[in-house]
């Protein structure tokens, strides 16, 4: 295959041989590589998070509704079926109605919570213009590529982005989790130029089709539930014996009237288990075909993929996204920040002028967004 370092120059050249595209870069390019992609017609697979910003995911799910591609958000638990599983039993009433939602992951696994590297040479196979595409200039340094950019406000979304849309996703999924009415975070605090080190984030869902209002917490950095949550889950057995209950590094618990459902891992990988003890009966879901295949699929002119851009990848973008509002306004060490008023219609913050340019963010020339 031919290779080039500018998608732009790409997918021009190469416009009338192509069918589909796959965006894999940073996550502050992924708005202008599918944009482009899908103004020329062609379908989209978009790693996660969709966009980096909250107005970006929701322009991609209308520019894809309205070129009518077929697209798809790299969540792969989307398609497995131990997440769908878990996510009907929740949806059918299983536990109840649901109250509290609590959600965690291992990430941050690279640096944040500090300033920009000192400058330093630019490696001889990396065009640094190109890469930074529509961020704004700065020198470069050791400790943006290949990897530690995701904990910097210009290129990443921070352990938030980058994890919840797979730790989220099956809440997401059984309880609509759209559109929350308020958002408000506590870190370890942060200059704005990096995300901190950690964070635990409180979402206000209000009442939605049939669902109550309810109450969703994040965590990432090393912050966990309080321990008193799991008391009645028991631990594993080891050698016949039950042994003390040890939370896993990652996962959810969903707290609901009837029960309370622990499902370790960020995808339901490993099953759940009910408080009570009791095993449920299967939830009514649609096996996937599988994550690709339903992509795949979709171009040839089947259903759109569970996860596309309109209807699934982009709202859940948008609600995850949400919460790095709250983070910005966070950045005083261990204190709640500003509580985000949101208007999802207006995308806007009511209360917070001062986030405008995370909901909106501005592009180079060259790189603005043109659909």
């Amino acid at each position: 295959a031919k290779q080039y370092a500018d998608y732009r120059k790409m997918l021009d050249e190469n416009k009338n041989s192509i069918d589909a595209v796959t965006v894999s870069t940073p996550d502050h390019s992924h708005v202008v590589a599918a944009a482009m992609a899908m103004s020329l017609g062609k379908a989209c697979f978009c790693q996660k998070p969709l966009t980096r910003s909250i107005a970006e995911a929701r322009m991609l799910g209308e520019l894809a509704r309205s070129k009518k591609v077929a697209t798809q958000m790299g969540n792969q638990g989307t398609a497995e079926s131990s997440l769908r599983k878990t996510a009907a039993l929740i949806k059918s009433g299983g536990l109840g109605a649901v109250k509290e939602v609590h959600i965690w992951t291992n990430r941050p696994v690279w640096p944040q919570g500090g300033g920009r590297p000192e400058k330093a040479e630019v490696p001889a196979n990396l065009d640094w213009n190109l890469w930074l595409g529509p961020a704004n200039e700065r020198p470069y340094g050791n400790g943006y590529h290949p990897f530690a950019w995701r904990g910097f406000w210009d290129f990443g979304t921070g352990a938030l982005g980058d994890m919840a849309c797979h730790t989220f996703n099956m809440p997401f999924m059984a309880l609509n989790l759209r559109d929350p009415s308020s958002v408000v975070a506590t870190s370890s605090g942060h200059n704005k130029e990096t995300y901190p080190k950690w964070s635990i984030i409180d979402f206000a869902f209000p009442s939605l089709g049939g669902r109550a209002a309810v109450k969703v917490m994040w965590y990432d950095g090393g912050k966990l539930p309080e321990q008193s949550m799991f008391a009645g889950f028991p631990g594993e057995e080891k050698e016949g014996k039950p042994t003390e209950f040890k939370t896993a590094s990652s996962g959810v618990l969903v707290i609901g009237e009837k029960d309370t459902l622990y499902a370790p891992g960020d995808y339901c990988e490993k099953g759940f288990t009910l408080k009570s003890g009791v095993k449920p009966a299967d939830g009514v879901f649609i096996e996937s075909a599988g994550h690709f295949v339903e992509w795949v699929n979709a171009i040839k002119g089947g259903p759109q993929a569970m996860s596309n851009f309109p209807d699934y990848s982009g709202p859940l973008t948008e609600t995850i996204l949400l919460g790095n509002l709250a983070v910005w306004a966070a950045e005083s060490p261990d204190q709640k920040g500003k509580k985000i008023e949101w208007d999802p219609v207006k995308m806007v913050a009511k209360n917070a002028p001062e986030v405008e340019s995370i909901i909106r963010p501005t592009y180079r020339n060259g790189w603005k967004v043109s659909v």
